[in-house]
């Protein structure tokens, strides 16, 4: 992940730069920190290089604040996730108006900061694009975009909202592929499902958003329940 720190303070900096060395650390990311010490030194290293990660920006810098940052950068960009960084509480809801990811009070909680970037991680995770290999060739898609695999002998076919593809994989070769990606279950040994994509658990039944329904082993329950509770948890 490559995060951008911007703040006039060079302890603030230095502090955010920490807790996200240690958050790295814990979680086993590659991290590149940049620090800056005001708006229009981003503004210059931003025009060339824009693949950021995450922006925290403190609001009240002097010259260009970080709200006056902030709309700059959306200008060009309306996706790259924004935290600020504020003394004030005032400030606050001002953070609406760019699309701000979330906004923090200084001292900045080293807690709320590393639940943050623990949301965010797994936003990225979900957008990541995956490659299978069908018959006809290679294909990649989201994450996001799975519903579910299901078995088809040896091999498997995956499900999208409107369309499927049979793959070369089997299911246990799908499930080593997906390991490590927390909203992929084994809810049955002939599917595995998405958990962002289930509406609800009915034993013994999985019902998905679109009513397609799965089948729910006994052996799988307990798991299935744990993941669909903490992926829609707050």
């Amino acid at each position: 992940m490559r995060i951008a720190i911007c703040d006039d303070e060079a302890a603030q900096r230095q502090l955010l730069k920490k807790y996200l060395e240690e958050w790295a650390s814990q979680n086993r990311v590659i991290l590149e920190t940049e620090l800056f010490a005001g708006g229009e030194s981003f503004l210059f290293a931003w025009e060339d290089n824009r693949e950021y990660d995450l922006l925290i920006l403190d609001i009240e810098m002097v010259r260009l604040s970080g709200m006056e940052l902030a709309e700059e950068i959306r200008k060009k960009d309306e996706e790259i996730p924004i935290l600020f960084v504020t003394g004030y509480e005032k400030y606050m809801l001002q953070g609406y108006e760019v699309s701000a990811l979330h906004y923090l009070l200084k001292p900045v909680s080293r807690e709320k900061l590393f639940e943050i970037l623990d949301k965010l991680r797994m936003k990225r995770k979900r957008e990541d694009k995956i490659f299978f290999q069908m018959e006809k060739g290679p294909i990649s898609l989201q994450a996001s975009k799975i519903w579910y695999i299901e078995a088809m002998a040896h091999q498997s076919i995956l499900y999208t909202e409107d369309e499927n593809y049979t793959l070369r994989s089997s299911i246990g070769e799908a499930v080593r592929q997906l390991a490590g990606r927390k909203e992929f279950v084994r809810c049955h040994r002939s599917y595995l499902v998405n958990v962002l994509h289930i509406a609800a658990i009915t034993k013994p039944e999985l019902i998905l958003d679109d009513k397609r329904r799965l089948p729910l082993s006994r052996s799988a329950e307990k798991e299935v329940n744990r993941l669909f509770v903490e992926m829609f948890r707050g």
